[in-house]
């Protein structure tokens, strides 16, 4: 096996669990029940640049960049799923703007 291809192999298995970072966002909406903190235009310009590379990778015959970035592109599509699920549930009733101390508050115990 060649440097080219280790590094391939090293590239594409690094891009899989890079994708896998999102399911660290979906398990904090879970958590709060709340995708008040994250950006769907945000997360929907990083899928668009998903889009990119995979169509590059094809363009070029580079697996290594077509399987990465389509993990990345299916997670982040999960992602965004999720944090729309949770507003059109009502869980984030209160908006992006509202106090994030009210829920504490009437949760703490009164003296």
């Amino acid at each position: 096996m060649t440097v080219p291809e280790i590094l391939a192999i090293a590239a594409t298995l690094t891009g899989i669990l890079m994708a896998l970072a999102p399911s660290l966002q979906i398990r904090r909406m879970f958590q709060t029940h709340s995708s008040r903190d994250v950006s769907i235009g945000y997360l929907s310009l990083l899928d668009l640049g998903f889009v990119i590379w995979i169509s590059y990778g094809f363009s070029i015959g580079n697996w290594a960049l077509i399987i990465s970035n389509a993990a990345s592109l299916s997670f982040m599509t999960l992602t965004i799923l999720v944090a729309l699920s949770f507003r059109r549930s009502g869980s984030d009733a209160g908006g992006p703007h509202a106090d994030p101390m009210a829920d504490a508050e009437t949760a703490a115990p009164r003296s």
